[in-house]
């Protein structure tokens, strides 16, 4: 039987600059992430949208999200298998497109993890574990978009 699960986030627009929405160039597009009890996240619009390029957007926001979910079970999914991972980086990229009226939306994200494994470890079997993740993640279960991965892997 499944439980029910609710994540909750709280979102605070910063970006009046003093009249508000009174036309579309009068406010920024910021906002912080404030969760209670957890480090802000200053966050802007898509830098295409008008937004800061130094703060996190909702699209970077997503494709971290997806990566992170996928590393995590990843972990837990080697450690169950028996193969030590002794480090993981990714560059996911998140593949959209944009329609002339604004409107855009992901059509695929691509990730691209280098994994350390412990020397001696089975790459083929390694490798088989990111076709399994999709199975748990919670982010790349919630998503429609296609997600594959191109993961390279060090010994060490």
């Amino acid at each position: 039987m499944s439980r029910a699960h609710d994540f909750t986030s709280r979102i605070v627009w910063t970006g009046n600059r003093g009249s508000g929405t009174s036309s579309y160039k009068a406010y920024d597009r910021i906002w912080d992430i404030a969760v209670p009890g957890k480090p802000v996240v200053s966050c802007s619009n898509d830098p295409m949208l008008g937004g800061d390029p130094s703060l996190m957007n909702p699209e970077d926001l997503l494709i971290s999200a997806l990566s992170a979910c996928h590393m995590l079970w990843y972990l837990h999914l080697a450690s169950s298998a028996g193969l030590t991972v002794l480090g993981y980086e990714d560059n996911p990229v998140g593949h959209g497109e944009s329609e002339p009226d604004g409107t855009g939306r992901f059509v695929a994200a691509t990730l691209r993890p280098v994994i350390t494994l412990q020397a001696g470890d089975d790459q083929a079997k390694a490798d088989a574990i990111h076709g399994e993740i999709h199975k748990y993640c919670f982010i790349a279960r919630s998503v429609n978009f296609p997600v594959k991965h191109e993961a390279d892997y060090d010994f060490a």
